[in-house]
């Protein structure tokens, strides 16, 4: 019986190329598989070292230190420009297009440059262990959408928090996270804590995920993404009357960044499916050589 289960595992292990290369709906989901599982290792290796001081965003940088390299794994190049806007060492909201949880991945890429950063995220990810208790002893603040009152409270305890430590503060303002090639409309929290504080709000641009990923078709292939940081956007002076037109405003820039860097990006596009997760980190390695 045991032979038999061998026997099986190894054609299993010996079909797993030709599937990855030949399905792309296996690539799909083994792509995700790779992603997601070495998250939820890393944050299992990570918890204690985090408790060493809970809830310290520094903590981030760590952990982005362990993950940065999936990227690579997966077949996704990501490139940054803007980077003086983002490395400057103060208090800030950083407004950015939300189209896949492979955001996360690019956040990583760049979390060095950043330096202290957190993000919000919504209280339902808290609850996906061991990554929500990672991700909460590493800093990241976690709000209840439905508590209207409550998650306004936590920002605004996380607001002047940021301002006095220098911390800058990763906000989606699309809230729900949408592949469709265009930026939808911002709500409004982002810019209430910038003016509420009156520190600077910082565009970062994802372009477009459309290249390389279709989520109902189920396609993941490798790809090549740009994030700009666009020049920091001042709201000295501003009010909450001032919100409507400052958002967007900042929505037009970023839509204008969208589509130049999409375009470039469709422009260089090369389908590449490498045959398996080390062939894809091997082509990156050469690549950047």
């Amino acid at each position: 019986m045991s032979s038999f289960i061998e026997l099986m595992g190894l054609l299993v292990l010996l079909m797993l190329p030709f599937l990855y290369e030949t399905n792309h709906i296996f690539r799909y989901y083994f792509k995700f598989l790779i992603y997601y599982g070495i998250v939820s290792f890393n944050s299992i290796i990570l918890i204690p070292a985090f408790l060493v001081r809970p809830c310290d965003v520094r903590n981030l940088l760590w952990a982005s230190t362990w993950c940065h390299r999936i990227s690579t794994l997966i077949g996704l190049r990501w490139e940054l420009r803007g980077k003086e806007h983002l490395s400057k060492d103060q208090a800030c909201i950083i407004v950015a297009n939300h189209q896949s949880s492979l955001d996360v991945l690019g956040m990583f890429d760049i979390w060095h440059v950043m330096n202290k950063c957190t993000v919000v995220a919504k209280r339902e990810l808290f609850y996906a262990w061991p990554f929500g208790l990672a991700a909460w002893l590493a800093g990241l603040i976690f709000i209840d959408r439905v508590r209207g009152e409550k998650a306004r409270d936590t920002l605004n305890d996380v607001n002047r928090r940021i301002k006095k430590q220098r911390i800058k503060l990763w906000v989606f303002p699309e809230g729900t996270r949408r592949n469709t090639g265009e930026l939808h409309p911002f709500k409004k929290g982002a810019f209430h804590m910038a003016i509420d504080q009156q520190i600077p709000i910082l565009p970062v641009v994802f372009s477009s995920y459309c290249t390389f990923l279709n989520d109902k078709k189920k396609i993941l292939n490798a790809g090549r993404i740009v994030i700009t940081t666009l020049p920091p956007v001042s709201t000295e002076g501003l009010t909450k009357d001032d919100i409507e037109i400052l958002m967007e405003r900042i929505r037009l820039q970023m839509t204008e960044t969208f589509k130049l860097t999409s375009a470039e990006t469709l422009q260089r596009y090369k389908p590449h499916k490498p045959s398996s997760p080390m062939a894809a980190a091997a082509a990156f390695e050469k690549e950047n050589k």
